[in-house]
């Protein structure tokens, strides 16, 4: 029996951009035991929205929560409200949010995938990663107007149109990104120096994923079919505009990794679909109802499962709004998935987790 060491890792340190603490317990350069700390910031975000901004303002609120998926938390909120109002958003305005949601979810990914590069040592392919990536930002700004941020959803429908020559542009741009894409795909599966750090890391089973409710890319990369998308045809028809779910067996970074790739693929498929089929209709159903009961959603941010809830009592101020996001139901898997790898793999690791402490603190 080796001796054993305890090695903090976080709340700042240069391979974790979040204010998240691990604590590892290590013999031999094992890690053996693992704790986590990811209190250490409070936002009082939701207390905000339920005292300070009436509830058609929230949306814009919530976009905050959160940089890398704004859409996704504008739009679960603006969803929760619209039924909180008893209102069916315009057609059109739902094939816009899946636009911005899936342009976001090539953004999120690419970002996560560069960090898991720069964290494993391979420099050049981080470059590479964040100067593909760069695309879809410069997307997100013509569809928008920011690349952060967006403020695209609100209660009723979308703030903007999709105007023709930003449709052509995106279009142009996606044959483009294809061959890119492939690049990246061939070199994180086949790339002899990635593939030794991350294959056999941070693997969890199928069956840990399900005991520690996994969700998002985390969750697929074990085997199993858990997608949101998949299940709320009834707010977004996904499965209308080419919707599927990659799902991969291995559990590790390595399976992690091409999870993303290949959901990549499948968002610009709907990317496609919708400009496509775009609908004509208005953008925003228009009501004077103030939000009455509790309701519910469930949206599929790029990291996974985002729930929202919210109470309404016939005011413009809301009663309760809730907020669980993705990384909050991953942690116990997170530090499940540690244990019996080198202390050394730990950067890479925490990439391919993708964790994001300000959606968790609200």
């Amino acid at each position: 029996m080796g001796k054993q060491y305890e090695i903090p890792l976080g709340a700042q340190h240069v391979s974790l951009l979040e204010p998240l603490h691990f604590k590892f317990t290590t013999e031999n350069e094992k890690i053996i035991d693992t704790t986590a700390n990811v209190f250490y910031v409070h936002r009082g975000i939701e207390e905000a929205c339920c005292s300070k901004f009436k509830f058609r303002q929230v949306s814009f609120v919530v976009g905050r929560v959160c940089g890398l998926c704004s859409i996704s938390h504008s739009t679960a909120y603006s969803q929760v409200a619209e039924k909180l109002v008893k209102i069916e958003i315009p057609r059109r305005a739902k094939y816009l949010r899946m636009l911005v949601i899936e342009l976001d979810r090539i953004h999120s990914h690419m970002l996560c995938l560069s960090h898991v590069a720069e964290n494993a040592g391979f420099e050049a392919l981080f470059m590479k990663t964040m100067q593909y990536r760069e695309f879809v930002m410069e997307m997100l700004e013509a569809v928008c107007g920011n690349r952060i941020q967006y403020d695209f959803s609100i209660v009723g429908g979308v703030a903007r149109d999709l105007k023709p020559q930003v449709s052509k542009m995106i279009l142009e741009r996606l044959k483009k990104f294809k061959p890119q894409l492939d690049e990246l795909v061939d070199i994180f599966s086949n790339n002899w120096t990635l593939a030794l750090k991350s294959k056999g890391a941070g693997a969890i089973t199928k069956e840990d994923a399900l005991r520690l409710d996994v969700v998002g890319p985390f969750a697929r990369a074990t085997g199993l079919a858990i997608d949101v998308r998949n299940e709320t045809e009834d707010l977004l028809p996904w499965k209308e505009v080419g919707f599927e779910i990659v799902t991969k067996i291995g559990g590790d970074v390595h399976v992690r990794n091409l999870v993303r790739l290949h959901e990549l693929y499948i968002s610009m498929r709907i990317i496609e679909n919708v400009i496509a089929g775009l609908p004509e209709s208005e953008l925003v159903t228009e009501t004077k109802a103030f939000p009455d009961g509790e309701a519910v959603i469930r949206l599929e941010a790029p990291r996974g499962e985002l729930f929202y809830y919210a109470k309404g009592n016939k005011t413009q101020i809301l009663e309760r709004l809730k907020i669980k996001a993705p990384t909050f139901s991953n942690i116990p898997a997170m530090i499940e998935a540690f244990k019996g790898n080198e202390y050394g793999s730990a950067p890479a690791i925490i990439a391919s987790y993708d964790p994001c402490l300000s959606c968790t603190s609200r």
